[in-house]
């Protein structure tokens, strides 16, 4: 028996044994492929589907970004996952005064068809799958990489990627939203609708816990606000007439790969199971594609420390093992350099090796879930199952994922759990090597990406010239038929891909919802 002092806690708080036996892991195992797919999607795994290798980029200007892309493509990389900057994820344009400072420093600037013309410029996108983290202004984004396709002679039934389109996770977790959230809600749910019959071969949503684990959630919150949040948009695609046979085909996850490599292998694994109870039992879905959650994985941003950075490449290694252990769909391996700045091409290249090598050298595609029927983990994907079942009847009795945010109730479990895993670390409790333990005096030189400060100003005058140049009083009935489809119940998706041909910007066409909709204020 453990003492006081030597026992061992994941951040979930289970109790770690110092030996696990059958016992531990009574549960009999099914086969990969099978219902409730704890085990992986698909029956051979990663030996008939590997893992996509999809890097995150984007930076400054759409053709600093569209070279990214290509020295990444050329290199091994399988799929595109564009990062946007601030101001286009909040709906503003490069040019509007709350942009000011903020252009293309996290992220690529994208304010109208013509930034999105060159971003993909030379990128065959009947060929790349493409993954855009993208929130609030979701379906606008979505609409002008349609356009861009139609421009290259690429039918909507080509495409392929994921949306990201979670804005219910911004509310809880990372602050970037524009709409309240029933608002946000119809957005969602109109692009569900509209991807069904335009684009059938994107994920009209990746449901993330990512940004909920990055905020300070345990690995079981991360586990129960993500699903719960599912439900969420599962019963608000159902009251809008969507199957969930159906749609349940098109919905994806984004978990967080975090420290702890066991237990994010279980939480991988648990997540599968939970889901795939949750759509049959509560929502009647018999379709197994719509019942088998299918994921992307990020390597912990939160994790990577400013001390002694060249730690962060191992860090990532473990953590990108746990996902393609856990069963990862795609992968983005973090650059050991993020905590200091934009990451440069060495630290990029080292990432992507990163993924390379276990897949070609670790063993990690040669049979599904290699740890399947280890004590240990059986045991932790058990617990976090139990747990984070619980938090969801907790959300239940709230009346759901949308009326608990509304009540700041997941906004507050999160900060418990974050105030509690920063009061460990400082009082050495967690060890954060480099950090509060093997720390050194010196501090490591590392080259980092520099973003041109003229690009702000350059972006500002391409979109300045898309307002001078295009057919005014065409863009003019397009927001107008944007707003009288707005007031109504109809899909405004067709409204607004046709304003942004019209070439109106994401910040206009942004800014007229905003008018109708208003704001959402978290402190109000």
């Amino acid at each position: 028996m453990a003492t006081a002092d030597d026992r061992r806690l994941t951040d979930s708080g289970i109790e770690v044994k110092p030996v696990y036996t059958a016992a531990d892991a009574p549960r009999e195992l099914e086969l990969p492929g099978e219902f409730p797919f704890t085990r992986g999607p698909y029956e051979t795994m990663y030996r008939g589907r590997p893992w996509t290798i999809r890097q995150y980029a984007g930076y400054g200007s759409a053709e600093e970004t569209n070279a990214r892309f290509r020295y990444l493509l050329e290199r091994g990389q399988t799929g595109l996952s564009v990062a946007f900057d601030l101001p286009t994820q909040l709906g503003y344009d490069s040019d509007d005064p709350l942009a000011a400072g903020e252009v293309g420093r996290t992220g690529v600037a994208i304010d109208s068809l013509a930034d999105m013309d060159v971003l993909l410029e030379g990128i065959p996108l009947d060929r790349v799958s493409t993954s855009m983290t993208i929130n609030a202004p979701a379906a606008l984004l979505l609409l002008l990489y349609e356009l861009v396709a139609e421009k290259q002679g690429v039918s909507g039934a080509e495409l392929r990627g994921t949306v990201q389109n979670d804005v219910l996770k911004e509310y809880v977790a990372r602050g970037n939203y524009i709409f309240p959230p029933r608002a946000s809600m119809r957005l969602a749910t109109d692009l569900f609708a509209y991807c069904a019959e335009r684009l059938p071969g994107f994920h009209t949503i990746s449901i993330s816990g990512y940004h909920i684990r990055e905020a300070g959630a345990s690995a079981a919150q991360e586990l129960a606000f993500t699903l719960a949040n599912g439900i969420a948009y599962c019963e608000a695609a159902i009251a809008a007439g969507l199957s969930p046979d159906a749609f349940g085909e098109r919905l994806s996850f984004f978990f967080n790969a975090h420290n702890h490599f066991f237990q994010e292998v279980a939480k991988f694994r648990a997540a599968r199971r939970l889901w795939a109870e949750i759509m049959r039992d509560r929502f009647g879905v018999t379709n197994p594609r719509a019942l088998a959650l299918r994921f992307h994985a990020q390597t912990g941003g939160s994790t990577l420390t400013a001390q002694q950075p060249e730690n962060n490449i191992v860090r990532v290694a473990i953590q990108a093992l746990s996902a393609v252990s856990g069963g990862a769909q795609s992968l983005h391996t973090n650059s050991f350099d993020e905590a200091l700045a934009l990451p440069s091409e060495r630290a990029a290249t080292i990432a992507l090796r990163t993924q390379q090598i276990l897949a070609a050298e670790a063993g990690t595609t040669d049979t599904a879930d290699p740890l399947a029927g280890a004590y240990f983990i059986e045991a932790l994907t058990d617990e976090l199952e139990q747990q984070a079942r619980a938090v969801i009847v907790q959300i239940d009795g709230l009346g759901g994922a949308v009326a608990a945010i509304e009540q700041g109730f997941v906004q507050a479990e999160i900060e418990a759990s974050a105030f509690r895993y920063q009061r460990d670390v400082e009082a050495g409790k967690r060890v954060v090597v480099g950090v509060n333990a093997f720390a050194a005096d010196a501090h490591e030189k590392v080259e980092l990406l520099q973003v041109d400060p003229a690009t702000e100003q350059r972006q500002r005058e391409r979109t300045a010239h898309v307002r001078a140049t295009r057919e005014d009083a065409a863009a003019a009935d397009a927001l107008d038929e944007v707003r009288g489809v707005a007031s109504s119940d109809a899909n405004l998706l067709p409204a607004v891909r046709e304003a942004l041909r019209a070439n109106c910007t994401v910040g206009e066409i942004c800014g007229l919802l905003r008018e109708l909709w208003g704001t959402y204020d978290a402190h109000a």
